[in-house]
């Protein structure tokens, strides 16, 4: 059965309040990329250990699905979502799959709308302003920025909000230590997304004490 308006509205506003409870828990959001089906519960563990718990899961390997699965299965005291979900279906695909809200690198009418009637909270990645307003015109007040630093950092965040006060980001796409702290002092900043944590090297050897350090360390530079 379909919604009424109010309803439909309500609806967008309680996921714009669950994206602010997510993005508050996560302060730094790690955007992982699995390369090995074996690394998914440690990079996971070693995450949490440093005090990332909520995690997106990239779509850009063929373990994305998988890894969104079984960590929903296995680790269910860490918020996991999927990332780099570029149409519907995929989405569809990541919502069967347990995630807990969906992050996209950009916004299509197609996702926008049928994501409207999930479930599930999309974070849309805007780049520009047209972009923002496509999705503010179907009741998105939460947007991801990116790339971020390609498309103005936080001159961009300044910027728009003048026009969308009531819009709030996650910057991801060249947010590093040096510039974090800068990021996350931005009144429209709910939280940032990250890879520096995610060194492919540590990965690669399992140097698990090192990712967990690395986000422990990232955290601090918020304080």
């Amino acid at each position: 059965m379909s919604m009424t308006e109010q309803q439909l509205q309500q609806h967008m506003a309680e996921k714009t309040a669950r994206l602010d409870q997510i993005c508050a828990q996560a302060r730094i959001m790690p955007v992982i990329t699995i390369a090995r089906e074996a690394d998914i519960l440690p990079l996971a563990d070693a995450l949490a250990a440093g005090g990332l718990t909520v995690l997106e899961v990239t779509l850009r390997s063929e373990h994305g699905l998988a890894a969104i699965e079984l960590l929903r299965k296995q680790r269910p005291e860490l918020c996991v979502g999927a990332g780099t979900v570029l149409d519907a279906a995929t989405f569809s695909a990541a919502e069967q799959a347990g995630a807990q809200f969906i992050v996209t690198p950009g916004s299509t009418e197609e996702v926008l709308k049928f994501a409207m009637h999930s479930a599930v909270p999309l974070l849309p990645g805007i780049a520009t302003a047209s972009e923002l307003m496509l999705g503010y015109g179907l009741g998105y007040r939460r947007f991801k920025l990116f790339p971020a630093e390609v498309c103005g950092g936080v001159a961009a965040l300044k910027s728009l909000g003048g026009p969308f006060a009531a819009a709030r980001f996650c910057p991801t796409g060249g947010v590093s230590p040096a510039n974090v702290r800068s990021y996350i002092e931005q009144p429209n900043v709910m939280c940032v997304g990250g890879t520096w944590m995610l060194n492919k090297e540590w990965i690669a050897q399992g140097d698990w004490a090192q990712v967990s350090q690395s986000s422990a360390e990232a955290l601090r530079l918020l304080d």
